[in-house]
């Protein structure tokens, strides 16, 4: 049965999706019982998705269970890529990271979430692992709040209307007139700070990064441990570096999409 009404809509193509989704983080391996249980398909549907993902290169079987192999990293780095978001961002997180001495990350918005698409980390012992695809909560973080006090209106009611699929259960849980209030602090000041409400130790300050039209595209920050780091050096000694370096990565963001590209005839 089709999810939506589109009759364009390829059901088939949907359930791979399911398949990879449904590995969870930290596990090794599932069994074809396992995978038809997380996925909500028969296990014949499963066995045949995970039997075309083996020959496509993205999951490796063997002794009764299945892995995912290195190679699905291609289906999200191909965004990233498309993007040239790590190049752009890459030596300015760097920088952040040297000046700061605390670990740097940009995210974009998808749904009610944020996904990390860039980051450069620094050995410490935090409360929630982060890598290039993680998604939390966009409310309870600062990169959230930055890239959902940027949008209008309407896209903003759209947006929270979603439900998170983080599988994160956040420790800031507020009612609507806060986030409003909270977005709105967040749009007078232009940046964003968070302290301990996504998960407890975790405090991070953030900064839009703009394109040349001034659209907010994604968001970057600096992220430190509460017991470290306290909120007064967040917003006094971070936050201005934070600034700068999303300046820097905003222009050359401008100056990469507004380069003369040439057209190759034969």
């Amino acid at each position: 049965m089709r999810r939506d009404g589109n009759p364009e809509f390829i059901e088939a193509l949907a359930r791979g999706l399911d398949v990879l989704r449904c590995f969870p983080a930290g596990r090794a391996s599932m069994t074809l019982t396992e995978v038809a249980t997380a996925a909500g398909l028969a296990r014949p549907t499963a066995r045949r998705i995970l039997i075309t993902l083996e020959q496509l290169g993205y999951v490796r079987g063997g002794e009764g269970a299945f892995t995912l192999t290195p190679r699905v990293l291609e289906l999200g780095m191909a965004y990233v890529g498309s993007m040239n978001l790590w190049e752009l961002a890459h030596p300015h997180l760097r920088a952040l990271v040297d000046r700061t001495h605390e670990s740097c990350s940009i995210a974009q918005l998808d749904g009610s979430d944020i996904v990390y698409v860039a980051r450069v980390a620094v050995p410490k012992l935090v409360t929630l692992a982060v890598t290039i695809g993680t998604r939390f909560p966009a409310a309870q973080t600062s990169l959230g709040k930055v890239l959902l006090a940027a949008l209008p209106a309407k896209e903003l009611e759209r947006v929270l209307a979603e439900p998170s699929r983080s599988g994160i259960t956040p420790r800031w849980q507020p009612n609507r007139r806060e986030l409003t209030a909270a977005l709105r602090d967040v749009r007078a000041k232009g940046w964003a700070v968070t302290d301990q409400q996504l998960a407890l130790g975790i405090r991070s300050v953030a900064a839009p990064i703009r394109d040349g039209d001034g659209k907010v595209v994604a968001a970057v920050n600096v992220n430190a441990h509460a017991a470290e780091t306290t909120v007064e050096t967040l917003t006094g000694h971070h936050l201005p570096l934070l600034l700068h370096a999303a300046s820097a990565i905003a222009a050359d963001w401008d100056a990469w999409h507004s380069r003369p590209l040439e057209t190759v005839t034969r």
